[in-house]
């Protein structure tokens, strides 16, 4: 990989490819940020999504604090990927966790896109070595994955595959950083990377009960809401347990709830996602919303997220940082976790 064209400090000018719910939401972080932002999406709707999306997200990103020039008129939608590439000098990609399609999109970005520049994928799954196997330059080719919405969850996960150059992970963790992310640089790969793989157990045991008739889905968001997910708001759940042991912390509390482990408590392996499951499912969440509709429910979401995120002080320490006029603040196609 040739050295990047600038610092991460440096970069003006952002390209979003895929701007469905993940990518669109990248759009709206980068855009508050104070980024100029390119986008490009194959649906023949795209435009008229984005900027829909970008402009419910806005209110939301008033709130926790927008960078000077920050705006929604800082997007250009382009007509082709190679215009939205163009002049980027950095590079976001949020297609369909589909394998092939990622092999095949990576490589025509590494080919248009200008030399050096990083291309980061947001894939919730994929190993970057399995999606660098068709790019002429996969050094330049590395892992960010966010969370959703991407303009309000500060995690993104940052890896590179075996032909990955330590210098392109290096700087796309520096530059999440200046763009407002709360940035882990893994060392190693691992299919579902760190938080997936941990909600994804949730989410299997969750399927297992209501597929089980033993929890509704009412029973089981209100478990979390009510209870655990109060405390892993900021403090994670290793930490949580330590404090379980008491005075002896993590080792006392081994040492006590040790033998639990072996307790029926789990069951990992995924239900059968059968039309019964899915249907209980479907119904559970109908129920649970009641007459509030998605976008009711979005900006619910993003109001809680705001709240806990100043309840617990992370805001004003992430308005107040910033480079050359960005000031970094915590955070369809692709991952909706």
């Amino acid at each position: 990989m040739p050295s990047s064209p600038c610092a991460p400090e440096e970069v003006r000018r952002v390209a979003c490819v895929g701007a469905g719910v993940i990518g669109g939401g990248w759009v709206a972080h980068f855009l508050a940020r104070g980024y100029d932002v390119t986008a490009w999406d194959p649906a023949p709707d795209a435009e008229e999504k984005l900027r829909r999306l970008v402009a419910a997200a806005w209110p939301a990103l008033e709130q926790i604090g927008l960078a000077d020039g920050a705006s929604p008129d800082r997007l250009t939608v382009t007509a082709t990927l190679a215009e939205a590439v163009a002049d980027a000098q950095f590079v976001q990609e949020s297609a369909p966790e589909k394998l092939e399609l990622k092999r095949s999109l990576l490589a025509q970005l590494d080919a248009a896109a200008p030399p050096g520049v990083v291309i980061a994928s947001s894939t919730s799954g994929y190993p970057m070595t399995d999606m660098q196997t068709e790019a002429a330059d996969p050094g330049r080719l590395v892992v960010g994955h966010p969370f959703n919405p991407p303009y309000l969850i500060p995690l993104v996960e940052v890896v590179g595959g075996k032909r990955t150059d330590a210098e392109a992970v290096e700087w796309a963790s520096r530059f999440y950083k200046v763009a407002g992310k709360s940035v882990i640089t893994m060392e190693r790969e691992l299919p579902g990377f760190i938080a997936n793989r941990l909600q994804e157990a949730l989410w299997r045991e969750a399927l297992h009960m209501v597929a089980n008739g033993e929890a509704t889905v009412k029973e089981i968001d209100d478990s979390i809401t009510e209870g655990p997910g109060l405390r892993w708001a900021f403090m994670g759940p290793c930490l949580t347990f330590a404090l379980a042991g008491g005075d002896g912390g993590m080792g006392h509390m081994l040492d006590h709830f040790g033998p639990s482990l072996k307790s029926p408590w789990t069951r990992l392996e995924a239900p059968e996602l059968d039309d019964t499951l899915r249907a209980a499912m479907v119904d559970g969440c109908d129920e649970a919303a009641g007459s509030r509709t998605i976008a009711q429910l979005v900006a619910e979401r993003d109001q809680g997220v705001i709240d806990v995120l100043r309840a617990t002080g992370r805001l004003p320490r992430q308005r107040t940082e910033g480079t050359d006029g960005i000031a970094p603040t915590p955070s369809t196609m692709g991952d909706e976790k």
